[in-house]
């Protein structure tokens, strides 16, 4: 297979025949075939409005609003509309898609000859109207249907068909007193308006789909072809893709050209090797790592169809103990297999743990963006968040990391779990303020009880083991989070059974979900009473 100047392979062809290769374009063109039988009922009929009125004044100007006409006029409209209710309602396959794009384009201008012969009796100048009708729908198809000039060529020779059949019948009609070679002249005009209409509608099609397949070959990535934008960060932007062959979803993450740096490749280098040396089931899983010739650097992971932690509590509000521990103990899990490997995440945070659905399970907890994570197992330091600045977010970063000196380790990712703990069950973080009054409380106050911020009594064991990982002595945490499991677990507050998340993911999972794509969080910005906090890290929304 070629590749074009960019490096990039180019995206499977939009097949008419078999159909998108996706699901994604399938839904696109049902969407599109909705849209395009919505817009056309609508003109149509208010067209036959206006006629209706019209023919109050002058009956001879609006003729078959009094006939049998405007029963083929309103049978017309009802093609459309039952196009149109029939794709916004139920998904179809591709297939079936096309041929009702097929039988509404052709069953509406059987539905408009039909009327002409009638009209034409009273005014030869309806057949012209006919034939605008009928180039209007077609102009409109290629304009708004993506499909290949072959497939317009043919599906818009079968809708002149009726057409041009019913000028024939017309013109030769003995009620418009036409000569044989009158008769035949008049049908070749229409003919030739009708070929003219098809020959626009071909090259319509075929500019508008060169274009699009132009903008899917620019965002194929190897065997990944992009979709929609999930997210970005300091370190790139995140895409859902789909892999050309396997056909399963994924989250792609891109460093554009113009981030390419020595520092830059080195750390999204750094995250995509470390982060694909873990396998703990809660853990995101990097499927693939590459560049293209043009210079843009990428890796594929897990997609997560899910809510992060931020979001979940910002849209319902404080979690109940038992969801929270079930959560935690997940996480606990992804951290110490990460710890036991030398590798601190320094980014724990609730927009950094994604609730999703995996394997019939419900509440599956998955940790990502391990943009900021530090092997303390390398030979030599790897500072690459550069001088003055913090790695992390502010509002849930332990002590030592806010003072710097290589000091975090895994027990600084405790504390932004205590953190996180905090927010899971109060709604808000343990300190809140600007910049320099956040990372003071981090450094110098003890933090509240979460029960004291919500206002109502909480498990007390729950809050002295979140108030355990919230010291500002690593000495005095948990010494892991294998510990930290094992703590969380004895505080017996309840189990957070799979009917129960099954029951909230049925009432509140589809509405959530999709809140994930939003403003852009990267940079970890946090707004309080009008002052903008700002630190390293990255949000990917995957």
């Amino acid at each position: 297979m070629t590749k074009d100047r960019a490096g990039l392979r180019p995206a499977a062809r939009f097949s008419t025949a078999g159909g998108p290769p996706t699901e994604e374009s399938r839904g696109f063109f049902q969407q599109r075939l909705a849209f395009y039988a919505k817009i056309a009922f609508i003109l149509s009929t208010g067209f036959f409005v206006f006629s209706a009125v019209a023919s109050r004044f002058e009956p001879r100007a609006m003729p078959w609003t009094s006939s049998s006409s405007a029963w083929y006029h309103l049978a017309s409209n009802l093609v459309l509309l039952g196009t149109w209710l029939a794709c916004a309602r139920v998904a179809h396959p591709i297939g079936r898609l096309r041929a009702m794009e097929a039988a509404c384009l052709f069953l509406y201008c059987v539905g408009m000859s039909l009327p002409v012969a009638e009209a034409a009796k009273l005014d030869p100048g309806w057949k012209y109207s006919t034939l605008l009708a009928f180039t209007s729908m077609l102009m409109g198809r290629a304009v708004l249907l993506p499909s290949t000039p072959t497939w317009t060529l043919g599906l818009s020779s079968l809708a002149a068909s009726p057409v041009v059949l019913g000028s024939w019948v017309y013109d030769h009609s003995p009620q418009f007193g036409l000569s044989g070679t009158e008769a035949a002249i008049q049908t070749l005009w229409a003919l030739a308006w009708c070929v003219d209409a098809i020959a626009l509608s071909v090259v319509t099609s075929h500019v508008i789909y060169g274009l699009r397949e132009r903008v899917r070959e620019a965002m194929r990535l190897g065997q990944y072809t992009l979709g929609e934008r999930l997210g970005g960060g300091g370190m790139g932007e995140v895409y859902k893709a789909s892999h050309a062959l396997l056909k399963r979803p994924a989250a792609v993450k891109l460093l554009p050209p113009e981030k390419v740096g020595a520092p830059a490749l080195q750390r999204f280098e750094r995250e995509v090797q470390l982060t694909s040396q873990l396998t703990h089931p809660n853990t995101i899983a990097i499927f693939d790592y590459g560049h293209t010739q043009s210079g843009i650097f990428y890796y594929a992971m897990e997609y997560l169809d899910g809510i992060d932690l931020d979001r979940l509590v910002r849209g319902q509000g404080p979690l109940p103990p038992s969801r929270v521990v079930h959560i935690l103990g997940q996480v606990c899990g992804a951290l110490d297999e990460a710890h036991q490997l030398g590798l601190v995440h320094r980014d724990v945070k609730p927009a950094n743990v994604i609730l999703c659905r995996r394997g019939g399970l419900f509440d599956v907890a998955k940790v990502v963006d391990f943009g900021l994570v530090k092997d303390l197992q390398a030979d030599e330091p790897v500072e690459l968040t550069g001088a003055n600045t913090i790695a992390g977010t502010p509002l849930f970063l332990s002590p030592e990391a806010i003072a710097g000196g290589g000091a975090a380790g895994p027990r600084s990712d405790l504390y932004a779990l205590g953190a996180v703990a905090f927010f899971l069950l109060s709604g808000r973080p343990p300190f809140e303020g600007s910049l320099i009054e956040v990372c003071g409380h981090h450094l110098h106050t003890p933090p509240p009880r979460p029960s004291e911020v919500l206002g109502r009594s909480l498990p007390r064991a729950l809050e002295d083991v979140l108030l355990r990982c919230l010291e500002k002595d690593p000495a005095r945490r948990p010494s892991s989070a294998a510990e930290l499991a094992e703590l969380l677990e004895a505080t017996a507050v309840g189990e957070w059974s799979q009917d129960q998340a099954r029951a909230w993911w049925a009432a509140h999972g589809a509405a959530l979900a999709a809140t994930r794509t939003g403003p852009d969080l990267s940079a970890a910005t946090v707004t309080h009473d009008g002052e903008r906090m700002r630190a390293v890290g990255t949000n990917p929304a995957v």
